[in-house]
C-alpha cells in the first residue's frame, strides 16, 4: 500500500486561491456556516465575515485575524472558510466608503453576537448619520435607557461589526474621542474621512 503525502504550496497567492475555491465549493454544498475574506484599507487589513443572514464581524488587523476567527468558531460555528465571493458586495461597499464614494452601508448584518441592550444600541448606531457624531449619553437615550451611558460604552467596545455599524461616531459629551476597538488613530481617521466635503468627491449613498 502506498502512502500519500500532500504538500501545501509555498506561494501565498496560490494557497489563497485554493482556500477560496474550497470555501466556495463548501458554500455551494451547504457545508459553510461562516464565510470570510480580507479587505485592504487605509487603517489596515480588515477581516470581514458573514453568516447566511449577513455580515457578522469586521475584525481589525490589530486584533489579530486568527483571534477573530477563533472567537467566531467558539461562539457560532467551526465551519468557517475563506469564500471571497460570498462577501463581494460587503468588500465593494467598504472600498467605496474608504474612497469617500459611499455614505451608507446597506449590506445585511447579523447581530447574533450581541443581545439585549447591547443589540438595541447597535441597531440605533446604524441610524447615526454619516459625518455626524453622538455622545454616549445621547445614544443611551435613543436606546431607551438615558442612564445607561456606561452600558453604551460597553456595547460600542464590543461591537463585532465596526465601520458598518458605526461605533466610531460615538464620542464623549465633552467632544473627546473616548475609546475604540481599532485604536484611536483609526477612529480619528474614520471621523476625518467622514468630515471631508462630499461635493469634492462625488459622495453617494
Amino acid at each position: 500500500m502506498t502512502d500519500l503525502f500532500f504538500t501545501m504550496p509555498d506561494n501565498p497567492a496560490v494557497l489563497e486561491r485554493l482556500t477560496a475555491g474550497l470555501g466556495d465549493r463548501a458554500a455551494a454544498a451547504g457545508l459553510l456556516d461562516i464565510a470570510y475574506r480580507t479587505v485592504d484599507s487605509p487603517i489596515g487589513s480588515l477581516l470581514v465575515a458573514a453568516t447566511q443572514a449577513g455580515v457578522v464581524a469586521v475584525g481589525f488587523e490589530s486584533e489579530g485575524h486568527d483571534q477573530v476567527l477563533q472567537r467566531l468558531a467558539d461562539r457560532l460555528s467551526p465551519r468557517i472558510l475563506q469564500a471571497p465571493s460570498r462577501l463581494e458586495e460587503a468588500a465593494r461597499q467598504l472600498e467605496a466608503y474608504f474612497e469617500h464614494r459611499l455614505s451608507h452601508f446597506d449590506v445585511p448584518v447579523d447581530l447574533v453576537l450581541s443581545s439585549g441592550f447591547r443589540r438595541e444600541v447597535l441597531s440605533r448606531l446604524r441610524e447615526v448619520a454619516f459625518g455626524s457624531t453622538v455622545s454616549y449619553a445621547e445614544l443611551a437615550a435613543l436606546s431607551g435607557n438615558p442612564k445607561a451611558s456606561r452600558a453604551v460604552g460597553s456595547a460600542c467596545a464590543t461591537n463585532p461589526i465596526p465601520i458598518i455599524v458605526p461605533c466610531h461616531r460615538v464620542v464623549r459629551s465633552d467632544g473627546s474621542l473616548g475609546g475604540y476597538l481599532g485604536g484611536l488613530d483609526a477612529k480619528r481617521y474614520l471621523l476625518g474621512l467622514e468630515a471631508q466635503p462630499a461635493a469634492l468627491t462625488g459622495l453617494a449613498t
